[in-house]
């Protein structure tokens, strides 16, 4: 994880389904410390999270008949670097749930995990534990 926004990395974005888009944009915001610009393509609405070049992802509205969010699955590792104390601060205060607090992954820097304002599962990942 130390080269996290080498050209290493194979995931080069996340769509992140959500039940309430205003919701989820605000609970982003405050957690991460970005801006979630909503958008519209034809009826669809939707949600990019600033990003700088490369990896970058959107904030998506559930449709029918696409999973619910779950404590199974795949674990996106989200970067507040140098900010993850007032990172997981926040969470609960934005509707989130912190699964596990602040914790120190060996050479890899420390994560919390969490649950999102709409119940999807997440790390939040820093270099250092501040």
């Amino acid at each position: 994880m130390s080269d996290l926004n080498s050209t290493h990395n194979r995931i080069v974005w996340c769509d992140i389904h959500v039940d309430d888009l205003d919701r989820a944009c605000v609970f982003y915001e405050g957690v991460m410390g970005i801006k979630c610009p909503q958008d519209t393509f034809g009826d669809f609405r939707f949600a990019v999270m600033e990003h700088d070049q490369g990896n970058g992802g959107c904030l998506v509205p559930r449709q029918p008949g696409q999973a619910r969010p779950s404590g199974h699955g795949v674990m996106i590792y989200l970067n507040v670097d140098g900010r993850i104390r007032d990172a997981v601060k926040k969470v609960e205060e934005l509707g989130g749930k912190v699964v596990q607090g602040v914790h120190a992954i060996g050479p890899h820097g420390c994560r919390a995990l969490i649950e999102d304002s709409e119940g999807n599962p997440m790390a939040l990942h820093s270099q250092t534990d501040q």
